[in-house]
């Protein structure tokens, strides 16, 4: 699949060939479903605890007499029965941690790169430099690409002054092409990657 190169002027400078291996892969939507439930199950925490009957701060005398008050018997306030007692069976800190093998991650990252290839959803840059941070001159570039306001920017390595011109951007994220991941493909529009970053994934999915 060849596809346009352009500058940061909006002018197109040369052709390039996508390899045929990574961007028009075989698409397995299970396959990019389960590496997307990994990566948001990994996210999470696990640091939810509530405190059983016998963590929770309460008297621990007898409520009342055993017998001959016509009531049920009880022998502690900190029983889940009552208000401001434990709670029974409830969460606890736990890992929601999932595995999946490195090459199973790497098949769905195909996939989810023919998918927006296949949509013509890639837009390749021979380079991506600004001169200075400015959330103004990045908003500039986008619309001169026609890549619109809702874009992931892959980025071969840091780069300061995009980083910081798009954090102002809600709809817009940099990353370095080397934490690629199926969520941040899944979620924006529009992939835009300078030709550094396109070497990046290459020698990562090659």
């Amino acid at each position: 699949m060849k596809v346009p190169v352009w500058n940061i002027q909006g002018e197109k400078v040369d052709e390039i060939e996508l390899r045929p291996d990574i961007f028009e892969a075989p698409v397995n939507v299970p396959l990019m479903h389960q590496a997307l439930v990994r990566q948001l199950a990994n996210a999470r925490l696990g640091t939810h605890k509530t405190k059983t009957r016998g963590e929770v701060n309460r008297t621990t005398a007898k409520w009342y007499r055993q017998k001959g008050t016509g009531r049920a018997r009880h022998g502690s306030r900190n029983a889940p029965l009552f208000v401001g007692g434990g709670i029974a069976h409830g969460p606890q800190p736990r890992s929601y941690e999932k595995r999946m093998p490195r090459k199973m991650r790497r098949a769905a990252l195909r996939s989810a790169l023919s998918v927006k290839a296949s949509q013509q959803q890639i837009v390749v840059v021979d380079q991506l430099e600004l001169p200075e941070p400015k959330t103004k001159e990045m908003v500039g570039v986008l619309h001169r690409l026609n890549v619109g306001e809702n874009a992931l920017i892959l980025l071969p390595g840091r780069n300061e002054s995009v980083e910081k011109s798009v954090r102002n951007l809600p709809k817009v994220k940099a990353l370095h092409a080397s934490y690629l991941n199926v969520r941040d493909l899944l979620q924006y529009e529009k992939v835009l990657m300078p030709l550094g970053a396109l070497q990046v994934i290459e020698s990562i999915l090659g």
